[in-house]
């Protein structure tokens, strides 16, 4: 497991200053341009800086800007807009700089948008790995776009748009007015085996509520510790293994017992070792003996971000909670790792 050593002083606090990412991610033609069109036009909206993964002409707040790879473009609505043609740690890095020197606005948010074929775990990854972005930047959320008249064929014959759903911390549908009751009740069924725990809403040209957008992840300041529990989606019934096809599949770990945290680590850094690939998303709060507060993981594949010591836990629940989205990675496999290596008993749901 590729992470930071695990240290009380990573808490909500040391994240006062950091900027939230938002990673805008779909299959081609969901709409995810007209998304981040809708949402610039908000007066909340308008000090973020939006990086484009895309070659061309784009759309941005009614009009084609054309942005060259050495350009930043200020938008009329106060916002900065560049296209990424290159490498995004570079990009990220001058984007602060620049901030920094007072060439640029003073953005409080970045917001990249993926091409539609594009696998978001790079990105998540960049975020995470990178010692300067770190100190500049932090995940806010992924937020994945699904095309209600495509998506149906899509999620069968392409892998990319299953892995950008699997990855998702929000899910929006498009185009659900093109579409009947029945084809949606389908389409939703389908996203919730891919991911259970991620929020569905549906958008109409775009039109969303921001809050469904913003302030997603874990890490931000001044969460209140409920919103932990439907971070992990406690509140769902999440203790059995939900499957969409013979790949991917998502289950959570439950332990009772409070387990050392180096044996934590090394059941994670074997299993990273061994399919980290197929290891799409992790995310829980463990309980470690002689804290008195949780510590949350969350990854992407083999790299972890730091993780994060809370004080006190969301709730009365005191178990180890963890949600684990993989591809090709039995439930079994993974308990049976935990036991083995003595970081639980058999206690594990």
């Amino acid at each position: 497991m590729a992470t930071a050593e695990a240290t009380p002083s990573t808490t909500r606090d040391a994240l006062a200053g950091l900027i939230p990412v938002s990673i805008v991610t779909g299959f081609l033609g969901s709409g995810k341009t007209t998304l981040i069109n809708r949402l610039l036009r908000r007066p909340e909206m308008n000090r973020v800086a939006v990086i484009v993964n895309e070659l061309g002409e784009i759309g941005v707040d009614n009009d084609l800007v054309q942005v060259s790879s050495e350009q930043m473009m200020l938008l009329n609505n106060g916002c900065l807009c560049c296209v990424l043609r290159g490498d995004l740690q570079e990009t990220l890095r001058e984007l602060f700089i620049k901030r920094r020197n007072g060439e640029v606005i003073d953005f409080d948010r970045v917001v990249i948008e993926t091409t539609g074929l594009a696998d978001p775990a790079p990105v998540m990854q960049t975020l995470i790995t990178d010692a300067l972005l770190l100190d500049q930047y932090r995940l806010d959320c992924v937020v994945t776009l699904v095309d209600a008249v495509n998506a149906p064929g899509q999620l069968k014959q392409f892998s990319e748009p299953v892995k950008q759903v699997a990855l998702a911390d929000r899910l929006v549908v498009t185009k659900s007015d093109l579409v009947g009751e029945k084809q949606m009740g389908a389409l939703t069924g389908r996203l919730h085996d891919i991911n259970p725990h991620a929020p569905v809403r549906l958008a109409l040209n775009g039109d969303i509520e921001l809050s469904f957008l913003v302030g997603v992840g874990l890490a931000r300041v001044n969460a209140r510790l409920e919103e932990v529990e439907r971070w992990l989606g406690a509140e769902e019934d999440s203790d059995h293994g939900h499957r969409h096809d013979e790949t991917v599949q998502t289950f959570v770990l439950r332990f009772e017992r409070p387990m050392p945290w180096a044996a934590f680590t090394q059941c994670l850094e074997v299993l990273t070792a061994l399919r980290g690939p197929d290891l799409l998303r992790v995310k829980g709060l463990v309980n470690v003996e002689g804290k008195a507060g949780p510590m949350v993981v969350q990854g992407v594949q083999h790299l972890f971000h730091p993780p994060l010591e809370l004080a006190a836990w969301p709730g009365e629940d005191r178990c180890t909670r963890l949600v684990f989205i993989t591809r090709g990675i039995p439930r079994h496999t993974v308990s049976d790792l935990f036991a083995a290596i003595g970081a639980v008993g058999a206690s594990a749901s």
